[in-house]
């Protein structure tokens, strides 16, 4: 038998009908169980949820069968209320799937306390432009005799000294005290 009557053959023909039939039916089986476990077509939009509390979040997301993860605190917004929502994710309008993840970042209750710098003894524009790029304030320069001219002799919080390594609330107001340059460099000797 050649090649080509076995192709044409009325068995080979109705095999092929047979296995195409086979392959629709498995195709349209399979779209069809995936449409009923994964939900197609259903939405939920997601609300809006800054400046609530996490109680009230919690309520919210319960009754749209949302959940949510907190994600470590975003930097304080004086604007938001203390613990409230800040950011979330997906964005508030959007759409997704029932128990979807709805991922929120907290508003902190201050700001964060960050580290004083090494300040002892370098000049006042490398202090300031240090302090002022961790969020610190600049408050009041004052004087005091010192060879070395607009040199940090100290650092105050308060009226309280301050030392590298000490931890003061971003946005504080750091006083300084600079040297002079009036004191004769062989005196201090």
């Amino acid at each position: 038998m050649s090649f080509f009557k076995f192709i044409f053959s009325k068995t080979f023909l109705i095999q092929i009908g047979i296995a195409i039939v086979v392959i629709v039916v498995l195709v349209l089986g399979a779209m069809q169980w995936l449409d009923s476990t994964t939900n197609h077509d259903q939405r939920i939009e997601v609300p809006d949820l800054s400046r609530l509390s996490l109680d009230i979040v919690d309520k919210k997301l319960e009754e749209m069968d949302l959940r949510k993860v907190i994600l470590d605190s975003a930097n304080y917004n004086p604007d938001f209320p203390k613990y409230s929502v800040i950011e979330q994710t997906p964005e508030a309008g959007q759409y997704v799937k029932e128990n979807r993840k709805i991922y929120i970042k907290l508003n902190p209750s201050d700001y964060p306390k960050l580290e004083i710098p090494e300040f002892e003894r370098i000049t006042k524009r490398q202090i300031e432009s240090k302090l002022l790029s961790l969020g610190f304030e600049i408050g009041e320069i004052s004087f005091r005799p010192d060879f070395a001219e607009n040199v940090v002799l100290e650092l105050s919080y308060k009226g309280k000294p301050l030392k590298a390594g000490d931890k003061v609330r971003k946005t504080a107001k750091i006083d300084m005290v600079l040297g002079d340059g009036t004191q004769n460099y062989n005196s201090v000797e």
